[in-house]
C-alpha cells in the first residue's frame, strides 16, 4: 500500500482544506460575503474562493471585464469592506483565495484610462507596449494606429448620421459614439480650440479630424479581419494585456500582492493562463514574488507558501509542467474525470448513431470540433492567422526549410496544424529553456500530415520554427512566430470547441461542458482510480471542482443525464414518443438536432419540486429553457448566431418550449416526461452525491461553487449565476438532521448538504491524511462489481476507506430510496489488504471490519461510504 507522494508537503493554512466559490456584484458585495462566515465555518470551509475584485466595467456581475488596476470595486464595497470581510472570515479560521485576471482588460466605453491613453498617443503612450498592439502591421491604414471597431456601422454611415460627435474631455477633446469616446491626439487640440467644437459638425471636418487620429474606427464586423491588437477570445470589448512587460505585470498585481503580504489572502487563481505569451515565465515570476513576501506576512502566516492555481484547460493526459511551480488546475480536468466515470462506455456507439439519425450531423465528436475550427479561424481569427503567417515568414527567412514557400502554402499549414490540434497551445517557448512544443503539437503534427491535401515543407517548417531546430533557436523572430502560434491555438481552441463544436454535438449534453474531452462517453473504474493515482503523485494539492461560474450545464444536471447513459434504449424510445406528440405544435422550420437537445435539457434541469399540474412552475421553466436555447442556438452557429441572430428562428424554438411546457397544449407529453424524469431522478441524486463524495475525498482541494451544497440544476451562464437562497440552507445546516431523516425528503437538497459537511468537517480533522495521503484502489468481486468503486487514502497510521456506488439505476428503479435494496448486491464485496486496529463510520453505518467487505451492509441510506481507519 502506497503513502504520501513522493515530495509530499506538509499542510498550511495557505493550503486550503476546502474552498467555497462566491461571485460578487452590486448585488452580492463583500458585506454578503461578510454575513455568511458563520454559515461557511459550520460547513467546513478553510477558504472563500473569491471571483476578481478589481474596479470592473459598472454592473459586471463577474468582475473579469477590469478597467482599473488601481483599486478594490467600489460597486463591492471597496477595499474598506473587503478588509472587513476578511478580518471576520479570518477570526472564524477562514481564508480567502483571490481570482486575478491578468490576460486582459475592457476596453471600448469611457472607463479605461490606459486604453484612452492609448488611443490619444498611440506609439508614445506609457501603455503602449502593455497593449498587444502590433503598430506594424502591413495594413497600410492601420500602420502606426490602433484599430477601433467599435462602430455599429461603416465609418462613412456613422458620419453622414452624425452618430459621432466631438465633445471636450478632460483637458482635451475626444470623439464621442454612443458610450464610447476616442480621445484626439495633442496635435490637434490647439486647432480645435482655435475653430471651436461647433466646427466638427459638419461630417467632411470631423472626418478629416478622425483620419489624423492614432486610431483608425471602424465597423464592428471588420474586427476578425483587421485588427491589429490581441483580443480575449473573439471579444472587442477585452483588450490583452501583456504580463511580460515589467510595469504592467506591476500594475496588475499590486492590489493582489499587498492584500497577500498583509495576510488578507492566502493564494491566487490565475484566469486564462493560456492567453499569455509564456505562461510558464508569468507563473514562475509571480511564484518568485509570492515568495518574497512570506517574511513580511503576519507572523502565524509568515512560513506559508501561497496557494497558486491557474485557469487551464487540459487536453486528455496533459499534465501542467512541474516547472510552472503552481499547485494545479482549477479543476475542470476532475469535472471532466468524476463525470466520464459516471457514463457507461457501453452506450457510446448507441446514442452516437441515433444522434446522427435525428440531426443528420457527424457520429464523432473530433470531426465536428474540426469543422467548427476551420469555420471560426476564418471568420473570427483571420487577422490574427495573418499575422502568424508574417511572423512565420520572418522566422523561416534565410532558413533551409522556408526556401521556395509561398505565403498561401504557410496558410494552408497553419490552418491545418491548428485545426488538428487537441491542446490549447503548444509549450515551446523560444527562451532557450529547452520547452519542446509538446506531444499534443506532435500528435497534431503527424495528424495535419497524413491529410491528402497536406503541404509537407511548409508544416515542417513550423514544426522546426517551434522546436528551435536549426538557426532559429536564438533569433527573436522565432519567439515572435511562438508566441503568435500559441496566442492563436489558444482563444480558437475555447471558441471553436467550447462556444460552436459543444453546442453542435448532441450525443448527450452532459459530455459536453467546459474542460470536457467531447469525444469520450464514459470511462472504467480502472482509469478512473489511475487518474486519481497520478493526481496523488503529481498534483496532490490542486482544485476539484464539478461546478462552475463557466458550466453549460449544473452538476445535477450532468449527474441525471449520465443515468441516460445506463438505459439509452428506454431514452431513444422516449425521445421518439415526445417526438411524435409534438408534431401537432412542432414548428415546421424547427431543426430536429435542435428539437432533441431541448428533450435532454428538459429531463436534466427538470425542477425535483415540478409537478405537471403547476402551471406556474412549468412557464418559470420554460423561461429558463428558452434563454438556454436562444444561447445555445448562437453559440452553434447554425440556426442563428451572435453576429446575425435570426430572430425569426430563435422565435420559433422559444414558441416550441412554451408550449411544450404548457399543460392545457401539451398535456399527454408532460405527463411522459413527468414519468421519465421520474426514472431518472433519483439514479440522479445518487450520481449527485456520489460526484459530490469523491469530489471531497480523492486527492486535491474540492471547491463548492456557490448555492451547490443544494441540489444544482442550473444551466448555462447567467442561468448559473442566480441568487442564492442562503437563509434557506443556513436553517438546514442548523437543523442538525440524521441522514436516515433527510433521505426521506431528499429532494429539497438537505441530504446533499449533510453529506458535505461530514466530508469537510473530516477533512478538517484529518489535513495531512487528505493533503499528503496517497490513493490505493481496492478490488470489488461479485455480481455488481461494476457498480461499485472503493479505495483507500493513507498516510503514516490513517487512512480513510471510501466506498461508492456507481450505474444502479436498476437497483435504484426497484427500490424507494436513494440506494439499492440490500438484496440487489447479492455477493459483491470489497477485498481488504490489512485490517485497521480501529474504525470510526464518517458516513454510513459502523461495521466490523474483516478482510472483506459486504456491499449489502455498507450502503443502507446513501450511495457512499466513508471510514476513518487507524493503524497501530
Amino acid at each position: 500500500m502506497t503513502n504520501a507522494p513522493h515530495g509530499s508537503i506538509a499542510a498550511s493554512r495557505s493550503t486550503p482544506n476546502s474552498t467555497y466559490r462566491l461571485q460578487f456584484h452590486k448585488g452580492f458585495p463583500f458585506s454578503a460575503g461578510r454575513d455568511l462566515a458563520a454559515y461557511l465555518e459550520e460547513l467546513g470551509v478553510s477558504h472563500v474562493y473569491s471571483s476578481p475584485i478589481l474596479t470592473a466595467r459598472a454592473g459586471s456581475i463577474h468582475g473579469y471585464d477590469v478597467v482599473d488596476y488601481d483599486a478594490v470595486n467600489p460597486e463591492l464595497g471597496g477595499e474598506a469592506d473587503f478588509r472587513s470581510m476578511a478580518e471576520v472570515l479570518r477570526r472564524r479560521n477562514i481564508g480567502i483565495i483571490l481570482d486575478i485576471v491578468p490576460n486582459h482588460m475592457a476596453v471600448g466605453g469611457a472607463d479605461n484610462r490606459l486604453w484612452l491613453d492609448l488611443l490619444k498617443h498611440g506609439r508614445n503612450s506609457a501603455y503602449a507596449s502593455w497593449f498587444d498592439v502590433d503598430f506594424d502591421c502591413p495594413d497600410p491604414e492601420l500602420n502606426g494606429k490602433v484599430h477601433a471597431p467599435f462602430l455599429g456601422t461603416p465609418l462613412r454611415e456613422a458620419l453622414a448620421s452624425n452618430a459621432l460627435s466631438l465633445v471636450a474631455h478632460g483637458s482635451g477633446y475626444a470623439v464621442a459614439y454612443g458610450e464610447h469616446l476616442f480621445p484626439i491626439r495633442p496635435d490637434d487640440e490647439e486647432e480645435i480650440a482655435k475653430a471651436g467644437i461647433a466646427a466638427y459638425r459638419d461630417a467632411t471636418v470631423l472626418g478629416g479630424l478622425i483620419q489624423r487620429q492614432n486610431f483608425v474606427l471602424d465597423w464592428w464586423r471588420n474586427a476578425g479581419d483587421r485588427i491589429n491588437w490581441r483580443r480575449f477570445f473573439d471579444i472587442t470589448q477585452l483588450a490583452a494585456v501583456r504580463m511580460e512587460e515589467p510595469a504592467a505585470f506591476a500594475a496588475k498585481h499590486a492590489v493582489a500582492l499587498r492584500l497577500y503580504r498583509e495576510g488578507l489572502i492566502d493564494g491566487l487563481r490565475i484566469d486564462h493562463v493560456d492567453g499569455l505569451a509564456d505562461p510558464a515565465g508569468y507563473c514562475l515570476e509571480l511564484r518568485r514574488q509570492l515568495d518574497d513576501l512570506h517574511q513580511q506576512r503576519p507572523q502565524e502566516l509568515s512560513h506559508e507558501r501561497a496557494w497558486l492555481i491557474v485557469e487551464k484547460i487540459l487536453a486528455p493526459g496533459e499534465p501542467i509542467p512541474a516547472g510552472w511551480d503552481v499547485d494545479g488546475s482549477t479543476g475542470y480536468d476532475f469535472m471532466d474525470q468524476v463525470s466520464a466515470f459516471q457514463h457507461q462506455c457501453a452506450a457510446a456507439p448507441e446514442l452516437a448513431a441515433n444522434w446522427a439519425a435525428i440531426s443528420g450531423r457527424l457520429r464523432d465528436f473530433h470531426g465536428e470540433e474540426e469543422i467548427a475550427r476551420h469555420e471560426i479561424l476564418s471568420h473570427s481569427f483571420d487577422g490574427q492567422r495573418e499575422r502568424l503567417v508574417d511572423a512565420l515568414e520572418e522566422a523561416g527567412a534565410g532558413h533551409r526549410a522556408g526556401e521556395g514557400l509561398t505565403r498561401a502554402a504557410l496558410r494552408r499549414a497553419v490552418t491545418s496544424l491548428i485545426a488538428q490540434l487537441r491542446a490549447y497551445r503548444s509549450y515551446a517557448t523560444g527562451r532557450g529553456d529547452g520547452a519542446a512544443a509538446g506531444p499534443p503539437f506532435e500528435v497534431a503534427l503527424k495528424a495535419a500530415l497524413a491529410s491528402p491535401l497536406n503541404d509537407p515543407p511548409a508544416l515542417h517548417l513550423i514544426a522546426s520554427v517551434l522546436s528551435g531546430e536549426g538557426v532559429e533557436t536564438t533569433r527573436p523572430s522565432r519567439i515572435r512566430a511562438i508566441r503568435r502560434f500559441n496566442q492563436l491555438s489558444a482563444p480558437l481552441a475555447a471558441k471553436a470547441v467550447e462556444d460552436t463544436a459543444f453546442y453542435r454535438y448532441g450525443r448527450l449534453l452532459s459530455r459536453n461542458d467546459v474542460g470536457f474531452d467531447a469525444g469520450l462517453l464514459g470511462l472504467h473504474g480502472d482509469a478512473f482510480h489511475a487518474l486519481m493515482q497520478t493526481r496523488a503523485e503529481v498534483t496532490p494539492h490542486a482544485m476539484l471542482a464539478t461546478a462552475t461560474h463557466d458550466h453549460k450545464r449544473g452538476e445535477d444536471v450532468r449527474a441525471r443525464l449520465a443515468v441516460v447513459s445506463e438505459i439509452p434504449r428506454e431514452w431513444i424510445a422516449a425521445s421518439q414518443r415526445w417526438s411524435e406528440l409534438n408534431a401537432p405544435i412542432r414548428p415546421a422550420e424547427l431543426d430536429p438536432g435542435d428539437e432533441y437537445m431541448v428533450y435532454q435539457m428538459l429531463i436534466g434541469a427538470w425542477p425535483l419540486n415540478l409537478t405537471v399540474g403547476d402551471a406556474g412552475g412549468l412557464a418559470e421553466f420554460a423561461e429558463r429553457l428558452v434563454a438556454w436555447s436562444r444561447k445555445a442556438l448562437r453559440e452553434a452557429k447554425l440556426r442563428s448566431g451572435w453576429a446575425a441572430p435570426d430572430r425569426t428562428y430563435e422565435a420559433s424554438a422559444a414558441d416550441f418550449i412554451s408550449t411544450a411546457l404548457t399543460p392545457s397544449r401539451s398535456a399527454a407529453f408532460l405527463s411522459d416526461v413527468e414519468a421519465f424524469v421520474e426514472r431518472v431522478a433519483r439514479p440522479g441524486a445518487l450520481n449527485g452525491l456520489v460526484q459530490l463524495a469523491l469530489r471531497a475525498t480523492v486527492p486535491g482541494v474540492p471547491d463548492t461553487y456557490q448555492g451547490t451544497e443544494f441540489w444544482d440544476f442550473s444551466l448555462v451562464d447567467p442561468d448559473n449565476r442566480r441568487p442564492v437562497d442562503f437563509a434557506a440552507r443556513r436553517i438546514a445546516l442548523s437543523q442538525h438532521l440524521t441522514l436516515d431523516l433527510l433521505a426521506e425528503t431528499w429532494r429539497d437538497g438537505r441530504i446533499k448538504q449533510a453529506v458535505l459537511r461530514k466530508l469537510l468537517a473530516f477533512r478538517k480533522a484529518e489535513p495531512e491524511l487528505f493533503s499528503n495521503g496517497g490513493y490505493d484502489p481496492l478490488r470489488v468481486h461479485g455480481a455488481r462489481a461494476e457498480s461499485t468503486i472503493a479505495f483507500m487514502r493513507r498516510h503514516r497510521d490513517k487512512a480513510v476507506l471510501v466506498v461508492a456506488a456507481r450505474a444502479c439505476s436498476q437497483g435504484v428503479s426497484a427500490s424507494d430510496r436513494l440506494v439499492p435494496d440490500p438484496g440487489w448486491w447479492g455477493d459483491t464485496h470489497i477485498a481488504l489488504p490489512t485490517m485497521p486496529s480501529h474504525s470510526r463510520a464518517v458516513l454510513g453505518p459502523e461495521i466490523a471490519f474483516g478482510d472483506r467487505l459486504a456491499l449489502q451492509e455498507v450502503l443502507p441510506v446513501v450511495p457512499v461510504g466513508v471510514w476513518a481507519l487507524r493503524y497501530s
